[in-house]
């Protein structure tokens, strides 16, 4: 009877042990690991904004011109939010003459916990 009441205590006390320690998610990122991910992702925004059918007679040329990323502390399922800023130039042929516009553009992310993946934010 006592190895009885002795092993259900230990058992008690590595019950209310695991409870205290709890379970815990997968690690917030580092900021370095967001960077390079947010960093591919101008990659891509700005190679498939390159591609213009020849036919329309536009070239667009991106140029991206920083990344911008604060850090959510508060936020365990998107505990990063992101920026990409682009300034993007684009020349348009018309008849003999070259016309030519600049203008800027920022793309808006957070970084989601459940797809481990930069998600872009509408606005």
């Amino acid at each position: 009877m006592k190895s009885r009441s002795i092993v259900g205590t230990s058992m008690l006390a590595l019950a209310v042990a695991a409870a205290g320690c709890g379970v815990r998610g997968p690690a917030r990122p580092t900021r370095e690991a967001v960077t390079a991910l947010l960093q591919q992702e101008a990659n891509t925004l700005k190679t498939d904004g390159e591609k213009l059918d020849p036919v329309l007679g536009v070239k667009a040329t991106w140029s991206i011109q920083g990344l911008d990323i604060t850090e959510r502390p508060n936020d365990a399922t998107q505990p990063w939010a992101g920026t990409i800023r682009f300034k993007i130039k684009s020349e348009t042929k018309d008849n003999a003459s070259v016309v030519t516009d600049e203008f800027e553009k920022k793309f808006d992310y957070v970084y989601s916990m459940t797809v481990n993946r930069w998600i872009f934010q509408m606005q």
